[in-house]
């Protein structure tokens, strides 16, 4: 039936569904895949109006994830936000993360908040500082430092693997290559395994996007921090 709406209108087979009321067809969107609702937006401005509100959020949230209902509001620097923002965090914390099955909203609102201050910043904040965030986040709920540091370790690893390959992402990553050295105490200070995916991202993904004189400074970078570096990671 999708393929076949165009714009504002609905085949007339399809009238009495395209005059259902809003609770109604609330309960019918989400029954339907999350991987479909980005096309149902784009039929109708009535239904793209519905993935606006609050409303449809909820019912999806109580449906898919029921006990988040009974989440308690948590202390920290990361808010919980509404119903919409909830929701991409429960399916972030499902579908990236594996964490021996249990699923931790906390986790899915520490990768939204760590990817779009990457995305969206035109110049982000010092990764001391994002990292640091992440870290207050976990440990205000109540998390040991060392699972603090793996559990923000593992969001790291997986926004940076997750980022669009663009400029705006290739000037990010050579940004935090380039950072200077800041001593930070544990569980404060970023992993290796964060230090040495930014350095693999740059200079293989985003190879062809260096100057000479760039390349061989990044390079540089890397060789101060890594002995001995890969050979894949030479050569321009």
């Amino acid at each position: 039936m999708m393929n076949n709406i165009e714009n504002d209108t609905l085949p007339l087979d399809d009238n009495s569904f395209a005059k259902l009321p809003d609770h109604l067809l609330v309960e019918i969107f989400i029954r339907i895949p999350v991987t479909e609702w980005a096309q149902i937006c784009c039929v109708k401005r009535q239904w793209a109006n519905l993935f606006r509100g609050e409303c449809l959020w909820r019912a999806a949230l109580d449906k898919t994830y029921p006990s988040a209902s009974h989440a308690k509001r948590w202390p920290g620097p990361i808010p919980r936000g509404l119903s919409q923002r909830r929701f991409a965090a429960l399916y972030v914390s499902r579908h990236i993360f594996s964490l021996d099955g249990e699923i931790d909203e906390i986790v899915g609102h520490a990768y939204l908040y760590l990817k779009e201050q990457l995305e969206r910043s035109t110049v982000p904040p010092p990764s001391g500082i994002l990292h640091g965030t992440i870290i207050d986040q976990f440990i205000a709920c109540g998390k040991s430092r060392d699972m603090a540091h793996e559990l923000a370790s593992q969001i790291w690893l997986a926004v940076l693997d997750n980022l669009e390959e663009n400029e705006h992402t290739f000037l990010i990553l050579r940004r935090l290559a380039q950072e200077g050295d800041v001593f930070l105490p544990y569980p404060y200070s970023r992993s290796i395994k964060v230090q040495w995916r930014v350095f693999e991202k740059l200079l293989t993904d985003f190879r062809d996007c260096f100057t000479h004189v760039d390349y061989y400074d990044v390079l540089a970078c890397a060789k101060s921090k890594f002995q001995p570096i890969p050979s894949a990671w030479l050569g321009h």
